[in-house]
């Protein structure tokens, strides 16, 4: 019988990024890096046992610790531009292995093929970006108030950094922290997702293999796997000085207090609640493309996905039936076909929580206009796949204060000013991604300006999913207000240092203070 993984070339691809002993539906194989518990991948695509992976032990753990320790003092005084070179051949190995990781992203993980080959691009950009800043770690000099003095600042490397990624970026969001934490001279240790742990073990056997060719402590580039319990021992490990953790608001608040408490440094990126504004002088086309992919794309499992659209009583109903009639057009299914919108949620516990919010929204008056529901049949036999719905409410619904990893999408409606429709996105806890469809100057400007979005991404006339390599990607309030893959992201990664030298025969004191002797 001809399976999806078989049709598709999973067991190829997944053999050319070293992950073997492949289940695939016909018996249980074992992939190293560890002594740990046995943790089984499923995939959402069609339900299927992908592999076994033995899951890190404490020891494991120590035995990773050592050996990243050490080889920070070896990584810390290479030049950054070489350490920008191993980064370039990262690059390039990625760019070897697009195809093969981005089928094993989307088979492992459930989103679109499409997106898949995105996310392994994603990792490509941000090895050239790093590339660049790797001759661009500047300090500042500055002007001392001492005659004969001279002052500047300069960055030097952390330590060890410990990334913790989730399930709905399981390979992109490691490379945004890693590829910079190297050429800053950091080493890394990695727990991807228990969720998709072979896109994790994939991506540690395509870096091992740079390392190993340029003769470097295979320390540099460490994974960990298993559940919070192997994450706690990384935020709780005093050798770790940066913890960047991505996922729920509830995690990043126990990483955070954790982190705090023997005071290292936290870079955190979490939950979303991100809406659309659609003004009067808004084009329909562009904001109906850009609601419905911001809405469904993943399935409705990014963290910039569009939760909610809030558009003025003017557009209102020339919008909502826009969005009806596109979401009776959406094509639901094996997401490596490529003819199809949508894929699985990620797990039967994701599909339960889409079902409860649901139920939720109508218990507090919403109105379902696109109706949700789990679909069952030929293809969707491993019962992840679920109807994108669409549903009527209002801002102060407890369900749409919160953060719901699913397809659903929902409809509010302002009135007057687009202040009020400013201050309806505003009022969330969550700070992440935002968006204004608008012909209007003045709007676009006010929304950009300091009286507007209260988002750490803000944009005119595109959708809140999707972001750049190059510009600052993270979020306010409880979505963490860390910062990754852009800017002058790179200081996170770094110790500031600020340096005085005294090139005369005195030694006179800062503020005019005598000290004779």
């Amino acid at each position: 019988m001809t399976t999806i993984a078989s049709a598709f070339g999973m067991k190829e691809a997944l053999a050319q990024l070293g992950v073997k002993d492949l289940n695939l539906g016909t018996s249980t194989g074992t992939s190293g890096f560890g002594s740990g518990e046995i943790l089984k991948s499923y995939s959402p695509v069609d339900g299927q046992l992908i592999a076994s992976v033995q899951t890190t032990s404490a020891a494991d753990y120590e035995k990773v610790m050592q050996k990243a320790t050490e080889a920070f003092q070896t990584f810390r005084i290479m030049p950054a531009p070489q350490r920008g070179e191993i980064v370039r051949q990262f690059g390039e190995k990625l760019r070897k292995n697009k195809e093969a990781l981005g089928k094993l992203v989307s088979y492992e993980m459930g989103k679109s093929l499409q997106e898949g080959y995105g996310e392994v691009q994603e990792m490509i950009d941000i090895c050239d970006f790093a590339v660049g800043l790797s001759r661009q770690l500047h300090g500042l000099t500055m002007h001392s108030e001492r005659p004969g003095h001279r002052m500047y600042e300069q960055y030097h490397s952390l330590g060890v950094v410990g990334i913790i990624s989730a399930f709905n970026f399981p390979v992109a969001v490691w490379a945004w922290n890693t590829a910079l934490a190297w050429i800053c001279g950091d080493v890394c240790v990695w727990k991807p997702s228990e969720k998709t742990p072979l896109c994790g073990i994939a991506c540690q056997n395509i870096i091992a293999e740079v390392i190993r060719e340029n003769n470097l402590p295979e320390g540099i580039s460490c994974l960990i796997n298993g559940d919070y319990k192997i994450g706690e021992l990384l935020t709780q490990d005093t050798r770790v000085p940066l913890i960047s953790a991505t996922g729920s608001t509830r995690m990043g608040k126990i990483v955070a207090q954790t982190v705090a408490s023997r005071l290292g440094k936290s870079l955190l990126e979490l939950g979303g609640n991100n809406a659309i504004i659609v003004t009067p002088d808004a084009d329909i086309k562009m904001t109906v493309i850009g609601a419905v992919f911001g809405a469904v794309g993943t399935a409705g499992q990014r963290c910039t996905s569009t939760r909610r659209l809030i558009i003025h009583e003017s557009m209102y109903d020339t919008v909502k039936d826009a969005l009806v009639s596109a979401y009776k057009q959406l094509r639901i299914g094996n997401p490596l076909d490529e003819k199809n919108h949508v894929g699985p949620l990620i797990d039967v516990q994701a599909v339960a929580m889409y079902t409860n919010a649901l139920a939720k929204a109508v218990e507090e008056g919403g109105k379902i206009l696109v109706e949700g529901k789990i679909l069952v049949g030929e293809g969707y036999e491993s019962g992840c796949y679920v109807q994108p719905a669409i549903v009527e409410a209002d801002n102060s619904f407890e369900i749409v204060q919160h953060e719901t990893f699913a397809p659903i999408l929902y409809l509010l409606k302002y009135t007057g000013e687009v202040t009020n429709a400013i201050a309806i996105q505003n009022g969330v806890a969550q700070g992440l991604s935002s968006a204004i469809m608008t012909n209007n100057l003045r709007e676009a400007e006010l929304f950009l300006s300091v009286a507007g979005s209260d988002c750490g991404i803000a944009n005119v006339n595109i959708g809140t999913s999707g972001a750049e390599i190059g510009g600052a990607f993270g979020g306010e309030k409880e979505t963490g207000g860390g910062r990754e893959s852009g800017s002058d992201a790179w200081k996170v990664y770094m110790r500031r240092q600020t340096n005085t030298i005294n090139y005369t025969t005195s030694l006179p004191l800062a503020q005019g203070i005598k000290f004779d002797l």
